[in-house]
C-alpha cells in the first residue's frame, strides 16, 4: 500500500511504536477507502480507541487507476510496523489475525456533532500532569499492606474517570491522547494547539491535528449525561 509521502509513513510508524510500547502483542484494525487509511488501536488500561489516519496514493486497485485498495482487516501492530518503508512511503499489510473484542466495536463512521466546553490544549495537558502527580502521591502514601494491584487500579480508576468540565469526556481519554502522541504542547508544531470534541450516540471523540481518541461513555446515549452540551454543526 502506497502512502502519500514519507512524512505519512513516519507518522504511521511513530503511532505503531507508541502502541507497541504499551503492549508488545498489540493488534490494530485497518480500514482504507477514499484515499485514506484509518488505523485503530487500543492502548491497554486506557479503555479508549486511538485512531490515526494517513493519506494514500493511488494504487491502481479494483476501483481503477488511482483508486485506493478497499481494505478492512485486523493485523499485528508489530508486523505492520515492520512493513513500513519510510524511504519508499509504502507499507506492506501483513496477514490477518483474530482480532481482540474491541476491534469489533469501533466508533461510528458518521453522525458526529460538535460538543462545547472543551478546555484549550494547555489546560488539558496540565490536568493530565496533575492527575499523574496525584496518582503517584497517593500510591506512595499507601501502607505496605495495601500496596496491591487492586488498590492501585482503584485509585487510578477514580482519578481517570473524572470528566473535563461539563463535557463528559473522561480524563483517561486525554491521558491516552498525550501518551500516543496526539496531544502536544501549543507551538510544538503547526496545529499542535488545536483540539475539538465530538459526540455520536454513546461515543465521544477527542480530535487533534495528529489523531483522535474515541471513548464509549455509556449505552444510554450522550443525552443522558448531565451537563453535556451538544452543538449541532
Amino acid at each position: 500500500m502506497r502512502l502519500a509521502d514519507a512524512g505519512e509513513a513516519a507518522d504511521l510508524a511513530a503511532f505503531l511504536g507508541r502502541l507497541l510500547h504499551y503492549d508488545r502483542a498489540a493488534s490494530v484494525r485497518l480500514q482504507a477507502g477514499g484515499g485514506v487509511l484509518a488505523v485503530f488501536g487500543r492502548p491497554p488500561s486506557f479503555e479508549v480507541v486511538a485512531i490515526r489516519t494517513v493519506r494514500l496514493r493511488g494504487s491502481g486497485g479494483p476501483g481503477g487507476p488511482g483508486a485506493p485498495v478497499p481494505l478492512d482487516v485486523t493485523v499485528s501492530a508489530g508486523d505492520l510496523l515492520e512493513g513500513v518503508d519510510e524511504d519508499r512511503a509504502e507499507v506492506a499489510v501483513p496477514a490477518a489475525v483474530t482480532g481482540p473484542p474491541w476491534a469489533g466495536v469501533l466508533p461510528p463512521r458518521g453522525g458526529w456533532r460538535p460538543v462545547s466546553g472543551l478546555p484549550e490544549v494547555g489546560h488539558m495537558a496540565r490536568a493530565v500532569a496533575g492527575a499523574v502527580a496525584e496518582f503517584r502521591r497517593r500510591d506512595e502514601q499507601l501502607p505496605e499492606e495495601r500496596r496491591t494491584r487492586d488498590e492501585r487500579d482503584r485509585i487510578g480508576n477514580e482519578i481517570w474517570s473524572r470528566t473535563l468540565g461539563e463535557t463528559g469526556l473522561p480524563l483517561r481519554a486525554v491521558h491516552a491522547a498525550r501518551s500516543v502522541g496526539f496531544l502536544r504542547p501549543p507551538g510544538a508544531a503547526p496545529g499542535a494547539g488545536e483540539a475539538a470534541l465530538f459526540a455520536a450516540g454513546a461515543w465521544l471523540r477527542l480530535r487533534t491535528a495528529y489523531g483522535s481518541i474515541a471513548v464509549r461513555v455509556g449505552d444510554a446515549g450522550l443525552g443522558a449525561l448531565p451537563g453535556l452540551s451538544v452543538t449541532r454543526a
